[in-house]
Parts: structure tokens; C-alpha cells; sequence
């Protein structure tokens, strides 16, 4: 049974129109996951949530913050786009991108922003970071109002202490310890503890990006463009996956072992622009949470359609 038959199963038994509330939670426990969300329209305010004053880890999505900073530095001429920085074997940490490579590789500020968006990568993102200023990032997010932000470094730093907490060396020791660890090891672990880590709140997120869609987080074209980079994010199993084609769908992923999560924006042909962000946590399959993610956006954002 899908998790879009297993929400229509239980509407049908209830026998009267479920609440959003009630939407939501069938399709996080059809799924057998924890979930949290909120959306929130764009542009009239009206907002949907599910645990959304809950603090949950946000992973990659801090990247948004990050590249809005370089935004905003750009803007105002305290950076050139165009400075070039050598990404060495020393920098990397894994994953897609500059992460990846063999070589020494050579680009522009302004392609490490593009690497850091579209694949996520965590070289890139650590790279600009330390460009614009680790001790910046944070004092952007209490001047944008989002009080519950908390960062704690950079992808560097996050990766750091998952390897510490498990004794693990590098990536690949991680990769094979992690899975022989108990449940109260990996319950412990800081990545998965908001009080530890980077974290936020879903609401916080979506105001966030309500912030730069009505570029309201910084100078217009800095808003412009964090949008822009964001529609060129190359991962479409989540948000994305939970509308038809012709609905553009910007977002941030988000990944920890047994976490999903997603922040972006979705824009209707009517011109609606509704900010969704969507956390799921579960022991099953990627592509389970993955789903789920995608059905719980899709819901949460038709709920808010209908109140136009």
C-alpha cells in the first residue's frame, strides 16, 4: 500500500474530512516515521505546521544561510564573485563535487556557491564558509529574527564530530562502524541532538526563505541570487517529487543516516509560492523517507492552496 492509500484508508474510516493535522500525522505513521513540518504562502502568511516549533537538525540546509551571507558580501562589494581559491587534497571531506576530486581544483567563489547548492557539496560549502567568515554566518541568522537557529560550524565541523563520537578515523571507518553501533550509541551521537548541533526550527526555516523570496533577508539582488541557486539543486526525490512538472520547486536537502529533510519553495503556475519545510526520521529506506517527505509537502501545501 502506498502512503497516499494508506491517508485515503484512514480518511475513509474516520468517516468525516480529516484536519491537516490529522493528514499529516496519517502519512508520517502510515510510513512508520517521526515527522515534522510547516509551510507556510509566500506572500499572504497563512501557515500549515506539524511539530513545527520543534527543534530538529537541519544538516546541509544551513547551506542556505551560508550562501546568503556570500550573497549579501557580493552584494555590497566586501567580495568579488569572480576571486579565484584552490580547493587542496587537504580541504576535502567527501561527497559530490570538489568534495570528489583527485586534483587540486581551481574555481571561483561564485562556483563554489553553484557546487555548495546544486550537489550539496560539503568541500564547496566549507570552503566559502571560511571565506566569508565562520563567526558571520550565525549573526546573519539572530539579524534575520531566527532565534532558534543555532550553528555549530561548518560540514566540517558536523562531519568532525559524528567520526569522534564514533572513534572513527575517517569517512570509511564511520561507514563501517556506524552500523554495528546499538541504538543508545547512536542516540548519543551530537548530529542527531538539536542541543548539540546545527539546528533550527521547520517555522524558522520557512521564514527564512519567505525572507529571501520577498528578498527581504538582504539587498534584492542577493535574494536573487540565493533563488536562483536553489531552482539549480540537482536532487528531485523529495520536495520536488511532490508536485506535477509544470510547478517549480527550489529547495536545500538536507541528509543524516535515518534523516531526511528539505527546505524550499514552491511556485505555482498562478503564481502561488508557498515555503515548505519537511523533516522525516526513520530507521527504514531512503526512498521511504524520501516519500514520505515528498507526500507530506504536497499535502501541507494543498491545505494552504485551498485557503486562497
Amino acid at each position: 500500500m502506498s502512503i497516499n492509500d494508506a491517508v485515503a484508508e484512514v480518511s475513509a474510516g474516520a468517516g468525516v474530512e480529516m484536519s491537516t493535522d490529522d493528514e499529516l500525522a496519517a502519512v508520517f505513521t502510515g510510513a512508520g516515521v517521526e515527522g515534522w513540518l510547516h509551510a507556510r504562502d509566500v506572500d499572504t502568511g497563512r501557515e500549515i505546521g506539524y511539530g513545527a516549533g520543534e527543534p530538529v537538525v537541519i544538516a546541509s540546509i544551513v547551506k542556505i544561510l551560508i550562501v546568503l551571507e556570500f550573497a549579501r558580501q557580493v552584494s555590497t562589494g566586501t567580495l568579488d564573485p569572480a576571486e579565484r581559491v584552490v580547493v587542496r587534497t587537504g580541504d576535502r571531506l567527501g561527497g559530490w563535487g570538489t568534495a570528489g576530486c583527485v586534483d587540486d581544483v581551481e574555481l571561483s567563489l561564485r562556483d563554489l556557491a553553484y557546487f555548495t547548492m546544486s550537489v550539496s557539496d560539503n568541500t564547496a560549502a566549507d570552503v566559502l564558509l571560511d571565506r566569508v567568515g565562520p563567526d558571520v554566518v550565525p549573526l546573519l541568522a539572530a539579524e534575520l529574527g531566527l532565534h532558534r537557529t543555532r550553528i555549530a560550524g561548518g560540514p566540517r565541523q558536523l562531519l568532525e564530530s559524528m567520526f569522534d563520537d564514533v572513534g572513527a578515523r575517517d569517512a570509511a571507518e564511520f561507514g563501517r562502524v556506524f552500523p554495528t553501533l546499538p541504538p543508545s550509541r547512536v542516540r548519543a551521537l551530537r548530529v542527531f541532538d538539536p542541543a548539540r548541533t546545527t539546528s533550527s526550527t521547520p517555522e524558522e526555516m520557512t521564514r527564512l526563505l519567505g525572507l529571501i523570496w520577498r528578498d527581504e533577508a538582504g539587498p534584492a539582488e542577493a535574494c536573487a541570487a540565493v533563488r536562483g541557486l536553489m531552482f539549480r539543486q540537482l536532487f528531485r526525490t523529495r520536495l520536488a517529487a511532490g508536485f506535477p512538472a509544470d510547478v517549480r520547486v527550489a529547495g536545500k536537502t538536507g541528509t543524516l543516516p535515518g534523516h531526511a529533510m528539505e527546505a524550499g519553495v514552491v511556485e505555482f503556475p498562478d503564481g502561488g509560492r508557498f515555503a515548505v519545510a519537511a523533516f522525516v526520521r526513520s530507521a527504514a529506506a531512503p526512498g521511504v523517507l524520501d516519500a514520505t517527505l515528498a507526500t507530506a509537502a504536497s499535502t501541507a501545501v494543498e491545505r494552504l492552496r485551498d485557503l486562497r
